[in-house]
């Protein structure tokens, strides 16, 4: 396993919640043991973004001196690379200078991105659907893959993780996620047994003390279960998974919502905000029955990992990723 996991006490990365994740909830997922991660796009205004990774460094170096033995897990920032986000060029400058650890790309692999990572020591991990666009990625230099299969919250794919991580293990040795409805240990564990390196959680972090969600999000995601998630390209003209009750609380019928196209993306500092109200959410919020602390989470995280190895006779893992 790459250099840069060497640190998670349990192989999980936390996806980046557009909107939600901030340094606080980033913070608190790194001194759990996970990887945390934010949306570069996040930080607004644009120069908002400089003072984040400082404040996120200098929080883990003082958390790495204190408590040597439990140093924090690296943190990721994502980068959306379509050609609509105009300010792509300065956020990499400022993520140049903090020597991010990890960059997490989506909407697009582009190569000039991924060197830039290596110039400073960085890794790139790019989320894909299909194996197509998995084999794209790598081609393209980024040294692993996110694969982003049915049930995964927003932005998802439709296919299966078990065909999904077969197709790209079947050729790619790399760093490799597995994203879709995972919310406790033993989905963990699943990942991995498919043969994926992590379990990527995004859903059940909106449901976090540090989470910057609205309470009445993090309200329905307690409320809510599988059969309250709806696909539909509407809001961003990708395919993505979304709360039920948002969608009907906006004056839309979830089951009658019309179809968009890729040409609406956009991630311009101009972009207007119509959906503002319409809640991302995978198929695994069925597991999420209140709201926690993020430390909390992951330690629930790691009991249910634990419990689940010891049912199939694996006994307790001593360090995940060593």
């Amino acid at each position: 396993m790459h250099q840069a996991f060497q640190r998670l006490r349990l192989p999980v990365i936390a996806a980046p919640l557009f909107i939600i994740s901030t340094p606080a909830l980033v913070i608190a997922q790194c001194k759990a043991g996970i990887v945390g991660s934010m949306p570069a796009l996040n930080a607004r205004p644009p120069e908002l973004l400089d003072d984040w990774l400082a404040e996120i460094t200098e929080a883990l170096a003082a958390h790495d001196r204190k408590h040597p033995e439990a140093p924090a897990a690296p943190f990721a920032i994502n980068q959306i690379v379509h050609k609509s986000n105009d300010r792509l060029e300065r956020d990499m400058a400022v993520c140049a200078r903090y020597k991010v650890p990890v960059v997490i790309t989506s909407l697009g692999a582009r190569p000039e991105i991924n060197q830039a990572v290596h110039g400073w020591g960085g890794i790139v991990l790019h989320d894909v659907i299909d194996d197509r666009f998995a084999r794209k990625a790598v081609e393209k230099g980024a040294d692993g893959l996110v694969a982003v299969a049915a049930g995964a919250g927003g932005h998802a794919g439709t296919t299966s993780p078990f065909p999904l991580v077969q197709e790209i293990r079947s050729w790619f040795r790399g760093p490799l996620a597995l994203s879709g409805a995972i919310a406790t240990g033993d989905a963990v564990l699943a990942a991995l047994a498919a043969g994926a390196d992590f379990g990527y959680i995004g859903s059940a972090f909106i449901a976090t003390e540090e989470a910057r969600a609205d309470a009445a999000y993090k309200r329905m995601i307690v409320e809510s279960t599988s059969r309250d998630i709806v696909y539909s390209n509407l809001f961003t003209g990708v395919h993505g998974n979304y709360l039920r009750g948002s969608i009907a609380a906006a004056g839309l019928d979830p089951d009658a919502l019309p179809q968009s196209d890729a040409s609406m993306m956009n991630f311009g500092t101009d972009r207007k905000k119509p959906w503002k109200d319409i809640w991302g959410c995978g198929q695994g919020v069925g597991a999420v029955a209140e709201v926690l602390p993020t430390a909390a989470l992951v330690a629930r995280l790691q009991r249910e990992y634990d419990a689940a190895r010891q049912r199939l006779g694996l006994g307790r893992v001593l360090q995940a990723c060593t």
